[in-house]
Order: structure tokens, then C-alpha cells, then sequence
């Protein structure tokens, strides 16, 4: 197969010196309306993935991100933002990057050239064949991450990835790959920009779709949100209000005693 990183590839424009102000933000929202078109071709690879995962996560597993560089802190930002949006433990979907938490703000040197420290990395969350281990990397040749996955196919763990470049080293190691080809960034190798968005999109999907399937939705709502600042009390108050026709005051009571709008609504129903 052939292997054309298409993420390196010279940018459709030029002299970008020399533009506007005008003609560099409308040239770079013309690139990114690609990005959801070449996301869709990849949608039958989401969905095998997300199934495998589902199932592994419905028995007990967990769901590991690992990246370098922009792509780690992708796996990172959407690893952090279950907690809060769907309630669910810390440790159920966790986001590794290479050269530790560090790097989350500045790079380490030479940390995703590693071929040993990416499985070093998992073994300290006791890895097993229950979880599932998705490598992130735009460009699909990050040792750091492909090493890992190749470790742990060896050990029956299922492994998948999300990356922009077709017949990639990373895509030809996962066993689920999603491939999801931008071509060409605005700023040549800036892997950060349509990349990196079309990184983030699939995460959304995966994880929102996910948590569906574990029932940590109900109807369109987020009702085992944590109620960590007044904005989110005050739409979990007004969902329940909604889901059983109460007044402020009485969903506040309801929220206060249960602190969770999944049980207060299932409590209020009783009542």
C-alpha cells in the first residue's frame, strides 16, 4: 500500500506574507469546511470502533487515548470533559500523552520518539484485555504511540486510532483505524488546524455516542451532569421543572436533597 503523508503535503495557497488580514481568514474557513465532509467518509471506521468500545466499557473496561503533542492534548481535553458532562468517574476514559502531564503545556523533547515509554505509560493504569486503546496522531507515524498499540495487540487489548493520513504506520497497527483524510493544511505540516479539528470532531462523536449507549442521557439531556457551578444547577433545575411540570422551588428542593437530576426526577415521579 502506498503511504503519502498527505498532512505534509505544500498548502493550496502561497505567500501568505503577503495577505490580507481578510484573505487569510477567509482562505482558512474555506479549508475547514472540508473537514466535516472528509470526517463522513470516515463514518463506517467511527462506528466499528465505537461498538467495540461500547461493549468493552458496558463490561467493565475503560477507554485509553494516547497521543504526542497536539494530539495528545486532544485525547486529554475530551478524556476531561466526561466527568462533568456525564458523570462518570475520572478513571473510566483516560487521556495519556507523551512526556506526562508536562507536555500538556509545553513540549517535551523527543518524547513521542519513544518505542518503550508509551506501553510503560499504559502499564501504570494495570492495563487489560477489558479496555480499549485509541492512538492519536495526525500524521499516524508517532513511535510513541504506534509501539504502545503493537504491545498491546500482542496482548489481546483492542486497539484503535484516529488519524489524517491513509495507509499510515498507525493505521496499519490499530485494529479499528479511522482515517480521516484532510489533505493539505493552510500553514504546510501545522497538524493543529484542519487536523486537529477533524481529531476533535471524531472525539465528540465517539464519546457522546458512547455515553448514549451507556444510558448517561436521557431524551437530549445531560441529566447525570456534575452540578459544579451555578450555571449547570441552574439547568438541571429548569430539567426538572420541565420532566415533571414543578415549580423553581420545588425542583431546588428535589435538586438539594438527591444532587443529581437523574434521581431527582426519578424521585420526584414517586412522590
Amino acid at each position: 500500500m502506498n503511504f503519502i503523508k498527505t498532512t505534509e503535503q505544500d498548502s493550496n495557497y502561497n505567500n501568505l506574507e503577503n495577505m490580507s488580514i481578510n484573505e487569510i481568514i477567509n482562505s482558512i474557513n474555506k479549508e475547514d469546511q472540508s473537514v466535516p465532509l472528509a470526517v463522513e467518509k470516515a463514518l463506517p471506521q467511527i462506528e466499528a470502533l465505537i461498538f467495540q468500545i461500547v461493549n468493552k466499557l458496558k463490561d467493565g473496561g475503560r477507554l485509553f487515548y494516547m497521543g504526542a503533542g497536539t494530539s495528545g492534548r486532544l485525547g486529554i481535553l475530551d478524556a476531561s470533559e466526561c466527568p462533568p458532562t456525564f458523570g462518570v468517574s475520572h478513571d473510566l476514559v483516560v487521556g495519556i500523552i507523551a512526556g506526562g502531564d508536562k507536555a500538556i503545556r509545553k513540549a517535551v523533547e523527543n518524547a513521542e520518539d519513544s518505542t518503550t515509554q508509551g506501553w510503560k505509560d499504559l502499564e501504570a493504569y494495570q492495563i487489560s484485555e477489558k479496555d480499549v486503546v485509541i492512538g492519536i496522531a495526525a500524521s499516524g507515524t508517532t513511535p510513541y504511540v504506534i509501539s504502545a498499540l503493537e504491545t498491546c495487540n500482542a496482548k489481546n487489548i483492542i486497539t484503535g486510532c484516529i488519524t489524517c493520513n491513509q495507509n499510515s504506520p498507525l493505521s496499519l497497527t490499530a485494529q479499528f483505524p479511522i482515517e480521516v483524510i484532510v489533505g493539505p493544511e493552510f500553514l504546510t505540516g501545522s497538524s493543529r488546524m484542519k487536523a486537529g479539528t477533524a481529531q476533535k470532531l471524531v472525539l465528540n462523536m465517539i464519546t457522546t455516542t458512547v455515553m448514549i449507549q451507556l444510558g448517561k442521557v436521557k431524551g437530549n439531556k445531560m441529566v447525570d451532569m456534575q452540578l459544579s457551578n451555578d450555571k449547570l444547577v441552574n439547568r438541571a433545575k429548569q430539567m426538572i421543572m420541565n420532566e415533571l411540570n414543578i415549580s423553581e422551588s420545588e425542583a431546588s428542593t428535589l435538586l438539594n436533597k438527591h444532587k443529581n437530576v437523574r434521581d431527582s426526577i426519578t424521585h420526584g415521579r414517586r412522590s
